[in-house]
């Protein structure tokens, strides 16, 4: 009998070959005759290209092509879509080479193509541009002003759309009668996307068949495909492959079609050869998408007895340069569904304007829109405790959503959680009675100590519907087909874990395959914390329909009803008597067409859509303790307690994991992480790790992280998404910690990062 998998705290199968070096990653293959490209970017923020010669640089010994925006423009390329579906919404032509002008430091100007990389990089330094630089201006609502410089002519104003969501005229009445309102400004501060491996590729392209073959460290692949496409290439989906090896961390920067696949794709198919690039460090700040950048305004209404009434929010989201394949969806769509956090809420209206900038685009970073969206409510209502004298924790207990199922101000049908039980059993477990004690030891030792309470709600599901295949090979292995995929999360184990409990094999029997538009039918890849509620969701129905299948086989075989046949353990048997047979043998016999009743097809194998929009709600409350020199501005954060629901459980040490990833990350962008450019030069001056800074082992404490487990009925594994929660959560709770800790001296606002040198610069206005 094998043992249940759903539950069990699995080791990732695929760290073995993690740990051993046997991982498998784009820079790792090889490709007979391949060439080497590089990009010549822009060192402007804003500049018309008057001139680019391209002679000497073509010259060169070992260079096969040095390409402009009038080569792409010659073969009819077309443009880079933006597929988030807000409306109305301006999308300006972005083409993978820059064309009359250059709009942020970075932008691809050249590309150019060598017998190596080292030669193409030589290559570039001999191609001669002329730019007559422009104003430029880097900041959201600096640059909806009425003497921005313009970005666009499509775009008057750097306009990229103007949204409104909720009930403005409930919001109104409310604001208007409420006993008092608490007003603020929060900055959720850009940063850089960081994942371990860079973005890389490799195009291919055969003329026989008149197909291009990318491989690339991506994500949602079948999506990328398509625009490249319908939108770009402007051919049938089937002459163009792609597929992505082990990839080594994406946070969600790595979802969208950027200009290099254009121009890798081009070149391979123009030149004739394999066509490599790999980005280094520097391009991936100054090219990678960012993430967060929204500066908010929020109102918050309260009755006397501090009840919220509602809650009316005004956004500006700094896009970038150009519109990324859904980068105005995080602020709109995906915010959305967010705004109240785990409140009850009864009014809200949200205003959210999109601005061009001379900026890198912003697009999805792990949570996109959710941490924005939590983050102002929960920074919200923390300034009303202060502005009431009421504890923080009490007055979000008061506000929490009680009873379920729950429909929001912004309509999401909330099925379940425990809003208040999770708050309760943070404080328990974080020692809140004991703080003060803590509190006075450090005053004694000159520091200043702070505690805060931070609630999230995760609206997790990504794109909907979603596909999945199981096969059965003739080795005796069983494919698991699954159109999302993992760059780091372990769905290689959890998948089989799955797959495991329902078909009573062992984990070894299965063989995970993700990220290959050949070999996968159809995906979504992953985002939106939704690869165990759709794409579990979507190998469950598929075992299903194969078990149905089996079983009608089975009975065949052993010459019972199926009425009589039951499955247990990975073997059918006859209720009531000696005659059975194993799942693997009936694979085998599905083959042979002499072995199967009438109008049964060979094989047991079955691709499954699971068509669903329903999303999950994962929760929970998590409580932070800073400690703070008063003479430096140091800030350490010495305690991190987390109580999550993530409904049922695949692996919980998986999902401890991610959590611990997601809380880092968060804490990362309260602290430390702030991309910066010059206001009047648009450099990026946040443009290396020497001046951007990620959060170290030495910057974390030990996380102390409760995982309650509250089964959701969306979907039938019970699952909720832990993927982004931690991120979602942290920001908030380590501010709150800060603030209570600065309170104490006077300073009764700050904004992320907080940075020493921004606490020592509160800690000193205060003094003086």
């Amino acid at each position: 009998m094998i043992e249940n998998q759903i539950g069990r705290s699995v080791r990732r199968l695929e760290d073995v070959r993690f740990l051993l070096g046997q991982g498998r990653y784009v820079d790792d293959i090889a490709r007979s005759g391949e060439l080497h490209a590089h990009v010549l970017r822009s060192p402007h923020a804003h500049a018309i290209l008057s001139r680019i010669d391209v002679t000497e640089a073509a010259a060169l010994a070992g260079v096969r092509g040095v390409f402009t925006a009038a080569d792409l423009a010659a073969d009819g390329i077309g443009t880079l879509p933006c597929m988030a579906a807000v409306k109305p919404l301006i999308v300006p032509p972005r083409t993978a080479l820059a064309t009359d002008r250059v709009r942020h430091v970075g932008d691809p100007v050249a590309f150019i193509v060598a017998d190596s990389a080292e030669i193409a990089r030589e290559a570039a330094e001999l191609v001669e541009v002329e730019y007559q630089p422009l104003p430029a201006v880097v900041d959201g609502q600096a640059a909806l002003a009425a003497d921005a410089p313009m970005i666009w002519d499509q775009a008057p104003g750097n306009l990229a759309f103007h949204v409104q969501r909720g009930d403005a005229d409930a919001v109104a009445r409310a604001l208007a009668g409420a006993a008092h309102v608490v007003e603020l400004e929060i900055v959720n501060n850009r940063v850089v996307v960081a994942p371990i491996e860079p973005r890389t590729g490799i195009a291919r392209y055969d003329a026989a068949s008149d197909t291009m073959d990318l491989q690339l460290a991506g994500q949602g692949l079948h999506g990328i495909r398509r625009q490249l496409a319908e939108f770009v290439f402007k051919v049938p989906l089937e002459r163009i492959h792609l597929s992505a090896p082990d990839v080594g961390g994406g946070f969600g920067m790595k979802n969208f079609v950027y200009p290099e696949w254009v121009l890798l794709l081009w070149a391979a198919r123009k030149l004739g050869r394999p066509v490599r690039w790999i980005a280094d460090r520097a391009e991936e700040f100054v090219a990678g998408t960012q993430g967060r950048d929204i500066d908010a305004r929020a109102r918050l209404a309260l009755d006397a007895d501090g009840r919220i009434l509602a809650l009316d929010v005004a956004m500006v989201a700094n896009l970038g340069a150009y519109l990324s394949g859904n980068g105005p969806g995080a602020s709109v769509i995906a915010a959305s569904t967010a705004q109240g956090g785990v409140y009850d809420v009864p009014a809200i209206h949200v205003d959210v304007r999109g601005a061009f900038t001379n900026t890198v685009p912003v697009d999805a970073y792990r949570g996109a829109g959710k941490p924005e969206a939590n983050y102002i409510i929960e920074r919200a209502i923390e300034q009303a405790a202060r502005v009431l004298g009421r504890d923080p924790a009490d007055l979000r207990r008061q506000n929490l959503i009680a009873a379920f199922p729950h429909r929001t101000a912004m309509g999401m049908a909330i099925d379940s959680g425990g809003f208040v039980d999770n708050l309760d059993a943070a404080l328990a477990r974080s020692d809140r009675a004991g703080f003060a004690a803590r509190r006075e030891a450090s005053r004694r030792a000159g520091k200043l100590r702070g505690i805060g309470v931070g609630c999230f709600l995760e609206t997790s599901r990504g794109a909907p519907n979603e596909g999945a295949e199981v096969r059965f090979e003739s080795d005796g292995r069983v494919t698991v087909a699954v159109g999302t995929e993992s760059n780091g999360q372990g769905h290689e184990t959890a998948y089989a874990q799955i797959a495991a409990d329902r078909l009573g094999l062992p984990l070894q029997t299965f063989r995970y395959v993700q990220a290959d538009t050949a070999a996968v039918k159809s995906g979504a890849g992953h985002g939106g914390a939704r690869s165990m509620h759709m794409g579990g969701a979507a190998v469950v129905k598929a075992i299903d329909a194969v078990l149905a299948k089996a079983r009608k086989l089975a009975a065949h075989l052993l010459q019972a009803s199926e009425e009589e046949i039951q499955f247990a353990g990975g073997r059918f048997s006859v209720r009531g008597s000696d005659r059975s047979i194993d799942l693997l043998a009936v694979a085998r016999s599905a083959r042979d067409a002499a072995n199967l009743p009438d109008g049964m097809s060979p094989g047991l194998g079955e691709h499954v859509m699971n068509m669903t929009d329903v999303f999950t709600f994962p929760s929970g409350c998590h409580v932070a303790e800073v400690e703070i020199d008063r003479e430096t501005g140091a800030t350490s954060l010495v305690r991190y307690v987390a109580v999550d629901d993530y409904g049922r459980l695949i692996n919980p040490l998986l999902t401890e994991g991610q959590v611990q990833g997601g809380v880092t990350q968060g804490i990362g962008q309260a602290l430390l992480e702030h991309t910066v450019y010059d206001p009047d030069s648009g450099q990026l001056t946040s443009g290396s790790f020497m001046d951007y800074a990620l959060p170290r082992a030495d910057d974390l404490p030990a996380f102390d992280i409760a995982l309650i487990e509250r089964p959701t009925l969306a979907n039938p594994l019970g699952v909720k998404g832990s993927g982004q929660a931690g991120c979602i959560a942290a920001p908030q709770t380590v501010m709150a910690a800060i603030l209570d800790a600065l309170a104490q001296a006077g300073v009764d606002g700050i904004e992320m990062p907080a940075t020493p040198e921004r606490v020592w610069r509160a800690l000193r206005s205060a003094r003086s």
